[in-house]
């Protein structure tokens, strides 16, 4: 299947990988039967990749909701985007959305989606972050005119979607794995091991990712391996990602990332591709 240029993330999301698109894509096989990505967050890789058969899979389940409506109504989410201002007061509005439950259930999947790409666009950063709760809570971001309708960008994305086989999953990371064969390629981008203190800006979902979650990643990687499946990690450059995967091939990249609570390490910061190929 052709690619098209067009096809790109819709929305930032937290350690995106568009500035390492170039130094991933060099390590990716030439040939594979499946695309497997447990953590998809912005998509960035599968849309570059833009491969014919595709499992993916967050547990962030208004992304994956977002995706769905992109795939299934993709003019319907236009539609209501074009009605989203960009004002402080209805911003914030509509973040709050998600305190009352009960209401916010009342939502379609449209009015959802469009909540997403609104808020994403809109908020600091740009960045989607929830609290240990679930709810949005980044604030405005106070930008002159931000392209809150990327009419030719979303249509690529549903066309993409629509004429390739690209199964979205909503759940743990491990449960895609149920079937997978030797020949297919499975990408990791797992929230990062924290650099420093409190630089654990997991807060796309509630509950977050800690090490235990790591090791068990890794003995996935294992299980894999024994499998003769290819894959590819991302994670952060520390000793205990390190010593985790040592036993695998490790490549450093930089990376600029301005998530630190560290002020003096932000910028740029090593980090590692992992791979048993």
């Amino acid at each position: 299947m052709k690619k098209n240029p067009l096809v790109a993330p819709v929305v930032k999301w937290v350690g995106g990988k568009r500035q390492l698109l170039s130094d991933i894509m060099k390590l990716i096989p030439h040939e594979f039967s499946t695309y497997y990505e447990p953590f998809l967050g912005g998509g960035a890789i599968l849309f570059n990749l833009q491969p014919t058969y595709a499992i993916v899979n967050d547990i962030n389940e208004e992304l994956i909701n977002m995706y769905l409506v992109i795939k299934n109504d993709v003019h319907k989410l236009i539609e209501d985007l074009k009605k989203h201002r960009n004002e402080a007061s209805y911003f914030y509005k509509l973040r709050e959305l998600d305190r009352n439950k009960i209401e916010y259930r009342k939502l379609s999947d449209v009015e959802r989606a469009s909540r997403v790409i609104y808020l994403n666009k809109t908020c600091y950063n740009g960045l989607f972050r929830v609290n240990q709760r679930g709810e949005f809570n980044a604030p405005f971001g106070k930008y002159k005119n931000p392209n809150i309708v990327n009419e030719k960008r979303l249509l690529a994305v549903s066309d993409y979607l629509n004429k390739a086989n690209v199964q979205f999953k909503c759940g743990d990371f491990e449960d895609i794995f149920q079937s997978i064969e030797k020949g297919t390629f499975v990408y990791f981008d797992p929230p990062y091991d924290p650099l420093t203190c409190s630089a654990n800006f997991t807060g796309y979902v509630s509950g977050g990712f800690n090490r235990d979650e790591q090791i068990r990643l890794k003995k996935l990687c294992d299980r894999l391996t024994q499998k003769e499946v290819r894959f590819l990690l991302s994670n952060s450059a520390t000793d205990f990602i390190l010593e985790l995967y040592k036993d695998y091939k490790i490549s450093f990249v930089k990376a600029n990332r301005v998530l630190n609570c560290d002020f003096n390490k932000r910028g740029s910061v090593k980090e590692v591709l992992v791979r048993n190929y």
